[in-house]
């Protein structure tokens, strides 16, 4: 699933690894030895996954999540020859990617450390759900446990877990994160973050003002607080590629921080939060005050192929703000999310959410 070229438009597209920037001279220079210049440069270099430091990790057919065209199309050859896979880590990406090896037929193990996969950025009772739902389609989950020594001759064979726990494998695709992918910003001098980010301003320029850093590889300040934030997702990149870009030769379009939307299916079932949890909005000193609901997806009821929506939405008692929510039901729940977020954005109150002005029918909404 490429991009295709085209998108790009009018822009010239040339493929080459870039190995150095000199800031002085406004040039970069490619492997081949080539050296362009610039007037303005947009860093862009994305992401590397997190490494563990796990005996046997080294082994063949031990995957992580590389945006590299040719390591994905192995991973998948592998994927489709295996019979049992092991997934390290509990968050998106591994669930969604034990989601997509059981429906090829595999046996599927996902071990995730924390208590509840899905536990960073949901409520329990939708972390919960979540894996009722990955057992329910074949997946064996365990949580509270960590893979403590990869075994195997050249390929890996099986893995040792923490609680002794030996668990057969042929493949094991390792997704518990990514980090920035820093390097030519660091051997330009150019300022790093707290969470290793590229250091950018709220219009996405570096400490050189003529170059600027979007997605995986720049720094996130939260909305709420302005403080750094390892929040990395497409929809944050595509975001900020957009600021950039307005403000090349002038300010104008300024980041006001980032909110994070997550969603993901599993089966028919789906799950999407926007915004603050619980635990956060505490730390970040909100006193919180829940709202909940449930209504079916079309109305009345008794239509076809209606499903109860579970909605939470959590709110500032001293502001009235929304803070954050999430929902499970069908994949509509994607957009409910976005919605979500733009009540945070534009900092809604529970009175303004409660007579928002919206359109409703039959077949396509919830009853007003």
């Amino acid at each position: 699933n490429i991009m295709p070229d085209k998108l790009l438009g009018e822009a010239e597209l040339k493929v080459g690894k870039v190995v150095s920037i000199d800031r002085g001279a406004k040039t970069v220079t490619l492997k081949s030895g080539e050296v362009i210049g610039y007037n303005r440069l947009v860093l862009a270099t994305g992401s590397d996954p997190v490494m563990l430091p796990i005996p046997g990790i080294d082994k063949k057919n031990v995957f992580f999540v590389r945006k590299d065209t040719d390591y994905l199309r192995e991973l998948s050859d592998a994927v489709e020859n295996a019979k049992h896979i092991l997934v390290i880590g509990g968050g998106f990406i591994g669930v969604e990617f034990a989601d997509e090896c059981r429906k090829r037929g595999c046996e599927v193990t996902l071990v995730e450390v924390l208590e509840h996969c899905l536990q960073l950025v949901c409520i329990e009772e939708m972390c919960i759900r979540v894996e009722d739902v990955l057992r329910e389609r074949g997946v064996k989950v365990v949580t509270k446990n960590a893979v403590k020594n990869i075994g195997g001759t050249d390929s890996v064979e099986f893995v040792e877990l923490e609680s002794g726990e030996r668990i057969k494998c042929d493949v094991i695709i390792v997704g518990i994160g990514a980090v920035p992918n820093t390097k030519l910003a660091e051997d330009a001098d150019l300022e790093i973050g707290p969470t290793k980010g590229i250091k950018v301003d709220e219009f996405q320029r570096t400490t050189d003002p003529e170059i600027f850093a979007v997605g995986d590889c720049a720094e996130k300040y939260s909305f709420f607080n302005r403080q750094p934030v390892p929040v990395r997702l497409a929809s944050v990149a595509t975001r900020e590629a957009k600021i950039a870009i307005a403000n090349l030769y002038s300010a104008k379009w300024r980041n006001v921080g980032a909110i994070g939307v997550f969603s993901t299916v599993v089966g028919d079932t789906a799950v999407a939060m926007a915004g603050l949890g619980d635990t956060c909005a505490v730390q970040m000193g909100y006193e919180v005050i829940i709202g909940k609901a449930e209504a079916m997806t079309k109305h009345p009821g008794t239509m076809p192929d209606t499903k109860p929506m579970r909605l939470r939405l959590i709110f500032d008692r001293q502001s009235g703000k929304i803070l954050g929510g999430c929902a499970c039901c069908i994949r509509s729940v994607g957009e409910v999310a976005n919605l979500i977020a733009a009540c945070i954005v534009n900092s809604m109150t529970i009175e303004q959410i409660a007579v928002f002005p919206m359109g409703t029918h039959p077949w396509l909404t919830a009853s007003p």
